[in-house]
């Protein structure tokens, strides 16, 4: 069911029809741009422009070889944006990540170099191989936007988007994320196989020289001032109050599994999402509903959404592990026993 939304609302009536087309037509020219790098991968490609224009981060899982950072990086070279690429390794240091302090002989003083951080888009590859000390120094990033270097605050640039990518399969020598930092992450997607036309369109490109070293350089379709424009116009999408209670209800039935679907359902769940989970999904929403070209969200939206959002916010027990019970069989009880407004 499709909520009407109430257009005599005045955070509706902020947005024109003229803003809502120019979003529109740069959103439509960065999936372009997208896919001509990028063959299928629609979910992903939807995921990363709600990450980005809601302002948050994205967690990528999959197998080696899906095209996880072609797609941040195609998305970063789209909208002429600074990118750093950071391989995790149990090795590598806060201070790889952050910067540091370097002693300059010339001067006799020490001279503040900036991290890989200190970029719009930051790729961590497999960030599971990063320690869990190296782990914790990307919380203030990622939250407050800033890093701290011999106590001096260096505030990050906007926009900002941290795109993280790990391995489900190879987890010898890797460390667990843990659950204060997934729910960092507004979104989580996991990527499978391509369709198998898909597959071929990828040797189609090899073969035209479309893909791979070889490939043109990609330009630019729009511009980091684009970028903050599409961020604030997400800020001012129409939210129902009856999809804002839906939101609510969703989150507050994770947490009591057991009673809304049954004791069996919720025997799987250790705990449910957080108030951070309710944010994430007005967030998501509303980025959402302009990637689609409207003003106002609709509860479609949050259901579009619902993997995304709390696949990585639901902390399972072991027996659904044993049981190979997946989050997203308890999302999907979840949202068949909450009514649709």
């Amino acid at each position: 069911m499709t909520t009407t939304p109430d257009t005599s609302a005045s955070a509706a009536s902020t947005m024109t029809a003229a803003e809502l087309a120019r979003a529109t037509e740069t959103i439509e020219q960065v999936s372009a741009a997208f896919s001509s790098r990028v063959v299928g991968q629609e979910r992903v490609r939807t995921a990363l422009l709600v990450a980005l224009l809601a302002e948050g981060h994205i967690l990528l899982e999959s197998v080696p070889g899906l095209a996880k950072t072609l797609a941040a990086s195609t998305l970063a070279r789209s909208v002429d944006a600074e990118f750093a690429r950071i391989q995790c390794t149990p090795d590598l240091l806060p201070s790889d990540i952050i910067g540091t302090q370097v002693y300059d002989p010339r001067h006799h003083e020490f001279e503040t170099q900036l991290g890989p951080v200190h970029r719009n888009f930051v790729l961590l590859d497999e960030i599971n191989r990063a320690s869990a000390k190296t782990q914790s120094a990307l919380l203030e990033s990622m939250q407050e936007r800033q890093t701290s270097i011999a106590g001096t605050i260096h505030k990050l640039p906007e926009p900002f988007m941290v795109m993280a990518t790990q391995n489900p399969l190879d987890e010898e020598g890797t460390y667990v994320l843990p659950h204060a930092q997934m729910d960092r992450f507004l979104l989580k997607e996991v990527i499978t196989y391509p369709a198998e036309a898909d597959e071929l369109g990828v040797l189609d490109r090899i073969d035209d020289d479309r893909l791979g070293q070889h490939a043109p350089e990609l330009e630019a379709v729009a511009d980091l001032v684009q970028v903050r424009e599409l961020q604030a116009l997400v800020r001012r999408v129409y939210v129902d109050p009856a999809v804002r209670r839906y939101v609510v209800q969703l989150i507050r039935a994770t947490r009591n599994v057991s009673e809304v679907v049954g004791p069996e359902l919720g025997s799987y769940v250790e705990i449910g999402a957080s108030p951070r989970g309710s944010i994430a999904f007005f967030q998501a929403a509303r980025a959402m509903a302009v990637v689609q070209g409207r003003h106002y969200v609709i509860p479609e939206d949050v259901r579009e959404l619902r993997h995304s959002v709390l696949r990585h916010r639901l902390h399972l027990t072991f027996e659904a592990l044993a049981d190979r019970v997946p989050p997203e069989t308890i999302i999907d009880a979840v949202f068949r026993a909450v009514p649709t407004p």
